[in-house]
């Protein structure tokens, strides 16, 4: 009796085997290649310095810090999309709107209704809760129709795509409100004496927020419970339509902490450009994410990872001088990337090729 050759095994092909079938393999070769391009073309891409800003306070500067700063808005609209795609198996586009009517609402209060305020005519966080308010209001009446009434979500949201800058220009009679307390403007800028960004820590609280929800509730055992089959969920004791309906009134809260951010930055608002297509950069950060967009199984850091990767790309561009016009055409080569790797044909295609050498090997042996 023969003893059987065992056959040589080729770990790191298994290693890459395994590193490709996960989730965040590709937002972090995405980066990875970011990262390697900009240490090529321009390594100070990475340096971080401290300069004075307008008030003469030392803060930190740099294009990283750019990154992280700028891309605060997006990630807190990734969150709340993730779970809202994981649930519902569509989008919400209305966001950037819903962002325009948070960020009036919360110039409204602090400015007394008046189209400039000196002074802040309501306490700030008494304003912005407002503004979450509003914004849950206007979630939950998108995710009732696409809970209640069985409405595709882009269809459901498109309503609010279309009416949600009007509103928001409704709400402060069409004037442009300005607030001039720079108290007001700390949460889009700095705070005396720190030299980080606010939109970071902000960011940051969010985001360990929302991981204790997710660690200590079951919101996302029964997110992902209900966008993967929602018969099956209603079996076991979870309401679909209900969890369908909470996931858009999260996305709201997000929504309006993003539009306060905004707002903040500059304590005034421009209702048709404020937050201006950023419901793509959402989805695309969701999809970038490793995430479906047909709901079911999601990772929401995955969707942060994504965020910043997209500001990341969009900091380069505009560091190459790229004219802001071309970025979606930029960011559309991104989604044909990211749509045809994904495709199960193509990832078909890929394992085939890859057989190929070693059953021709195999054969010849």
């Amino acid at each position: 009796m023969t003893t059987p050759v065992n056959k040589p095994t080729r770990p790191e092909e298994s290693l890459f085997k395994r590193l490709t079938r996960q989730q965040l393999f590709i937002p972090f070769a995405a980066l990875a290649l970011l990262v390697l391009f900009n240490l090529i073309a321009d390594p100070s891409f990475f340096a971080v310095s401290i300069r004075e800003n307008s008030l003469g306070n030392p803060v930190l500067s740099g294009h990283i810090i750019s990154v992280l700063d700028n891309a605060s808005e997006l990630v807190l609209l990734a969150i709340g999309m993730t779970l809202v795609t994981a649930s519902s198996g569509g989008q919400d586009i209305s966001v950037g709107a819903t962002m325009a009517i948070a960020g009036s609402v919360i110039l409204r209060m602090v400015c007394g209704g008046q189209a400039s305020a000196d002074t802040m005519q309501m306490p700030l966080l008494l304003a912005v809760l407002i503004g979450i308010g509003v914004t849950m209001c206007f979630g939950a009446f998108n995710g009732a129709l696409v809970a209640y009434l069985n409405i595709q979500p882009m269809v459901a949201t498109l309503i609010m795509f279309t009416a949600g800058r009007s509103i928001a220009a409704w709400i402060n009679n069409n004037q442009l409100p300005i607030i001039n307390d720079l108290a007001f403007k700390y949460a889009g800028t700095f705070l005396p004496g720190i030299p980080v960004p606010t939109p970071i820590f902000i960011t940051a609280v969010m985001i360990a927020l929302f991981w204790l929800i997710l660690k200590f509730t079951n919101l996302g055992l029964y997110t992902q419970s209900v966008g993967i089959n929602p018969h099956s969920s209603r079996l076991n004791g979870i309401d679909p339509q209900k969890v369908k309906l909470l996931t858009y009134v999260i996305l709201g809260v997000c929504v309006a902490v993003a539009g306060f951010i905004r707002v903040s930055r500059s304590g005034s608002i421009n209702y048709s450009r404020i937050a201006e297509n950023i419901e793509m950069d959402a989805i695309l950060a969701v999809a970038l994410g490793g995430n479906a967009l047909s709901g079911g199984k999601f990772n929401i850091y995955g969707s942060i990872l994504g965020a910043y990767i997209i500001q990341f790309l969009t900091t380069t561009l505009y560091k190459y001088e790229v004219p802001s016009t071309a970025l979606p055409a930029y960011k559309a080569v991104v989604v044909i990337l990211l749509v045809v790797f994904s495709s199960p044909v193509v990832r078909e295609k890929l394992a085939s090729l890859k057989k190929a050498p070693a059953k021709a090997a195999k054969e010849a042996t």
